[in-house]
């Protein structure tokens, strides 16, 4: 499955345009990774943990795309847009929303 941000891949014409296909994940961050991003946000430096969960909430919702795309018969997804939010929930915490959509092609 070939995968680009780009409306075109280089050597590979579109055959067929299948469609919008998505994939989603919101992943919670725990309470101490939370203390610890906002002293660092006071004091500055990066945060490992949150980092961590960014990365996994995008491979589940790029994985959740591709296997959309899959099941309509897609060898490749172009023009891929990767969107991230964070989500504030009412006990104080937040959450982490990670969602990616494309169009779905069979290429030549």
């Amino acid at each position: 499955m070939i995968i680009s941000t780009t409306t075109v891949v280089e050597g590979r014409p579109v055959r067929s345009y299948l469609g919008v296909v998505t994939g989603e994940a919101i992943l919670g961050a725990n309470v101490f990774a939370d203390f610890f991003a906002k002293i660092r946000d006071i004091v500055g430096g990066r945060s490992a943990a949150y980092e961590r969960e960014l990365r996994k909430a995008r491979q589940i919702a790029m994985d959740e795309m591709t296997r959309e795309a899959r099941e309509l018969g897609a060898d490749g997804v172009i023009g891929v847009d990767i969107d991230y939010e964070t989500i504030s929930v009412p006990e104080g915490g937040s959450m982490l929303m990670v969602s990616v959509s494309g169009t779905a092609v069979q290429l030549s």
